[in-house]
């Protein structure tokens, strides 16, 4: 039998400890083998939650000392300014690393990274769980099947109501930071636009600051238009006092609405686990989309769609079967360029207040 891969975790914030240090541990595929972070008070939850794990204090101590004989894959989640110096220092340490999204600051940034592992030979996969939420694999399961006709305009929300800052690096408005809602929300409803319609040839948006005190966006608006026609106006918010709708699907055909979020993250914060054979990312039936064509679902229109099950799994076996050489990366850092590039242009748009174009 394979031995599973043998894994180091850069960061034990949120994205570490909620995402994918459960994920990790949950997959026969790989082991959590080290954990770093310099706060001693997370160190110790590690070792709570994992034990046996190896905790070191800076993320060199992975590579350094021919410690990298020690591990087989490098997770890359710690603050977003980090993202490109850690996974450049495991890449030339000759480890394949993930990267939680956003890859880097700039598309730029991201093409340097791929051109680096790729001239290393080396996996390098972006952390875009959102691809296998189960509104995601629902839509994409009815778009694959012709179910709305030809879609003119996608509508995508991530929303939230948050109206007092909780601070921290992913709320603060120095740009080295890589903070806002653009760039972390947006990160997500870009990538599955993209995965969905293909590329953007024009970009235009908006980018607010609301809350008291906040300093970086809190409340964004992206227009794309996909070189196949298709409209995707994207949301991110912070500030939304009533919830729109996670998908709106307008097709020739009939359209496609669903409210509400995939289960997997806050089934994660409770501290649920994906085990073989149980039952994970299913969603109530309350929440199933519907399909119809002339009238609001919220008025009964339409039919009920049964969502798929949520698989956040499915990417790390994913990896796994991408470092062994037998399978694809399923996200690759050209994609990432490609969504960075759009985010970008966001930025330049809200800005500038014009349409950008790709």
């Amino acid at each position: 039998m394979t031995a599973p891969l043998r894994v180091g975790l850069v960061g034990y914030g949120l994205a570490g400890s909620v995402f994918h240090a459960p994920l990790i541990a949950a997959s026969e595929d790989l082991v959590l083998a080290a954990v770093t972070t310099g706060n001693p008070e997370r160190a110790a939850e590690a070792r709570a939650a994992h034990p046996g794990v190896r905790v070191a204090a800076r993320p060199e101590e992975l590579w350094e000392r021919g410690a990298s004989a020690d591990l087989d894959l490098v997770v890359v989640a710690s603050p977003n300014k980090t993202h490109v110096a850690v996974a450049t220092a495991a890449l030339e340490a000759g480890l394949p690393v993930v990267v939680d999204k956003p890859l880097a600051g700039t598309a730029a940034e991201a093409r340097a990274l791929a051109a680096l592992a790729e001239e290393r030979g080396l996996l390098l996969s972006v952390f875009q769980n959102r691809r296998w939420d189960a509104d995601f694999l629902t839509l994409r399961r009815l778009l694959d099947e012709g179910a709305l006709g030809k879609v003119q305009r996608f509508e995508s929300r991530f929303e939230r109501w948050r109206p007092q800052p909780k601070g921290g690096w992913r709320e603060s408005g120095a740009p080295e930071e890589i903070g806002g809602l653009l760039y972390d929300l947006g990160s997500h409803v870009v990538d599955q636009a993209l995965v969905l319609f293909g590329p953007v040839v024009s970009v235009y948006a908006e980018s607010d600051v609301r809350r008291p005190g906040a300093e970086a966006d809190d409340d964004t608006f992206l227009a794309l238009t996909h070189a196949n026609g298709v409209r995707s106006h994207l949301y991110v918010s912070a500030t939304a006092a009533q919830l729109g709708p996670r998908f709106r699907v307008l097709g020739q055909g009939a359209g496609f609405v669903k409210y509400g979020l995939d289960p997997q993250e806050a089934d994660l914060r409770e501290g649920l686990r994906p085990e073989p054979g149980a039952a994970w990312g299913v969603e109530p039936e309350r929440l199933w989309g519907r399909i119809g064509a002339g009238e609001s679902p919220l008025t009964g229109g339409g039919i009920p769609v049964e969502s798929l099950p949520g698989d956040y799994p499915a990417y790390y076996a994913a990896v796994a079967a991408a470092v062994r050489g037998t399978g694809e990366n399923p996200v690759t850092a050209h994609e990432a360029a490609a969504a960075l590039d759009v985010l970008e242009a966001a930025r330049r748009s809200a800005h500038e207040g014009r349409v950008v174009p790709l």
